[in-house]
Order: C-alpha cells, then structure tokens, then sequence
C-alpha cells in the first residue's frame, strides 16, 4: 500500500526578499528601507550613517558640517509648478534644512539620454538657478555623462549639498521626546497628485501645482526664534505616512496624528480618490513636520503661520510613550487607525 504524500507548500524566498531591485525599491516604503538595512548599512556602517537622518552632521574643527545627497528621476520632466531643475535644488537644499543648517553650497551631477533635446536642458538649467538663488545657495561644482539613446530616459540629475550647524540643538530623530507635538507645515499631496494628473492626463476643474518649493527661510525663521525643534522631516517620497514611520522607528516611539487636523485641499482629495490614492502616503516636495515640546508648540505655529510656505500649518498629533513602536492616527469617527508603512509604491518616480 503507498504512502499518501502530504501537501506541503515551502516558500523557497520570504515574500520580502527578491533576488532582483523591483521600482517599488525606490518607493520610501518598506523594500526601499529593507535594501537599505541590509545591503547599504552593513557595508558603509558608521555613526552618521546610523542617525538615518535627512542628512548627515559632521563635526569639524571648531563648527559642525550639514552633508547631503539626493537623485532625481522624475517622470515627466516639466509639471505643473516646477520641473526636474527646479525639484533636484528644493529638494537637496531642504534635506539639508531638516537638519538645521545654514546653507552654503551645491554640486550638481547630469546624466543625459544621447538626442536629448539641448533647448530643454537650457530651460532646466535656468530653473535650477532661479531656485538656487531664491534659496541663497550656490551651486560650484558638478558633472556631466551622456549615455546611449533609450538608456537614459532624458536626463537625471544629482544633487549634493553642504551647509553649515550654527546652533547646539541637536534636530534628528532620536531627539524627539514623549510629550512632544508633531506639527504639520502645511496642505499635503500636491506634488503627488501634479506629476499623477500631467502623466494620466486627467483634467480637473483647476489645476493641481506641485509644492515644490525651499523650506530653508521657514526653518530659519524657527530658529532664530529660539524654539527647541528636536526633529524635522520633508514629506517627500511615501508623504506624511511614511515619514512618521520612520520616525517612530529610529526614535522607538508611539506617534499619533489626529486625522480632523491634517489639512489636504479638496481639489486632491477628490484626486487622490478617483485614483484610488490616500493622500497620506501621497509625496510633496515643500512640507514638513517638525516635533517640538508642547510648551512651545503654540509658538512654533505662530512663527510658521507667519511664513508664506506656513500659512496653513496646523498641529496634528503628539509623540506618545513608548510602549510599542508604532502610528496610529484618530479618525473622523473617533476610532483609531494603525498608519503602517507601505511595501510596495503608490506613485513610481515622482522625484
């Protein structure tokens, strides 16, 4: 008589691991952070790498050196509100205000697609130097490689910038404290839903402009206020969502928003759902939250509602014990949401 072989299913890889780099790798969710955990920490491991901040801050003689890096891949190249040029210096400019720094300098890196056209390489470049000097950064240095037609998609741009910590706080995710409250800059989505309706071609009764904009003189109006920011984090890449993951995760904390209190505009509500989008995981390119103790929470508003690129800021939440690391967030309903950090990506190559 023979043996009856029972069914037993083996997954020869965890549904995490791929042998081979997807898009969503680039998404700012869970596989963007998965790769970096284990392929980009073990190898470069070292102290500012581990703080996992915006950019890294460096001691250096008798000041303290704000260092950053970013690439820019978007698709399409021009939007509403901005373009490539214009989203590789906001973008590298505000990582290096998210850690508190006066800027100095930026490096610039093209890699250009054979037959691109050399009119909208002028348009870009004049886009990047309109928004360098708004925001009273120079760019010194940079690189060209032009790569065979169809590998290149145009053109990509890389970003680096320095900047300079003149005071002694010390604004990075393991600063921030229970008790303290997360307070929003702003409306979020825009960027997201721009670069979505321009590549759908969705046409809406006004058109949605991205955000993109340099968050410097905002953060600088808080410091020279002398408010006590612990932590500060661009909405980029996963939105409002994501960042407050990471956050919770390299702080170790419970962080929890009140959904009544996050402002989003109605023309990208009405957007995000006819996408099937939620704008809580939708990118901008000129938000950010900042963690600062309840006692200056009302000035910090203040100050950032005084500010053009404030002027809808609005206290979302407060960083609660840490009992689990994790983010909930307070529906309209009064019931409680767990905002988790996405595997896969919403809206590919969007910065």
């Amino acid at each position: 008589m023979s043996k009856i072989k029972t069914f037993s299913p083996i997954c020869p890889i965890p549904i995490t691991d791929y042998p081979n780099v997807l898009l969503a790798h680039g998404s700012g969710g869970k596989l963007m952070h998965q790769l970096i955990e284990k392929i980009f920490l073990p190898a470069f491991q070292n102290p500012y790498l581990e703080a996992q901040h915006d950019g890294a801050v460096i001691p250096l003689q008798n000041t303290k050196l704000a260092f950053t890096t970013d690439s820019y891949v978007v698709r399409p190249l021009f939007f509403p509100g901005g373009d490539i040029g214009t989203l590789a210096v906001n973008g590298t400019v505000n990582d290096l205000a998210m850690c508190g720094a006066k800027l100095l300098y930026l490096s610039a890196g093209f890699i250009l697609e054979e037959g691109f056209s050399t009119e909208k390489l002028w348009r870009i470049a004049q886009s990047m130097k309109i928004a360098a000097n708004q925001a009273g950064v120079q760019l010194v240095t940079g690189d060209t490689k032009v790569v065979d037609k169809g590998k290149g998609d145009g053109v990509f741009i890389n970003t680096s910038g320095i900047g300079i910590v003149e005071h002694k706080l010390v604004i990075g995710p393991r600063s921030v404290q229970t008790g303290d409250k997360i307070i929003l800059s702003g409306d979020i989505g825009r960027h997201g839903m721009a670069i979505m309706a321009v590549r759908e071609g969705l046409c809406f009764e006004s058109e949605i402009q991205s955000d993109c904009a340099s968050l410097a003189g905002l953060v600088l109006s808080l410091l020279e206020r002398g408010i006590e920011i612990h932590c500060m984090r661009d909405l980029t890449r996963g939105g409002l969502a994501t960042a407050l993951n990471e956050i919770a995760k390299t702080a170790s904390l419970h962080l929890e928003i009140n959904e009544g209190t996050v402002p989003v505009r109605e023309d990208v509500q009405s957007a995000c759902e006819i996408l099937g989008l939620d704008p809580l995981y939708v990118a901008n390119e000129g938000r950010f939250i900042a963690f600062v103790p309840a006692s200056e929470a009302h000035k910090t508003l203040e100050v950032m509602n005084a500010h053009s690129l404030g002027a809808g800021a609005a206290i979302i939440g407060e960083v609660k014990s840490a009992s689990e690391i994790i983010v909930t967030m307070i529906n309209r309903l009064g019931t409680t949401r767990i905002l988790d950090m996405l595997s896969g990506e919403q809206l590919p190559r969007i910065c």
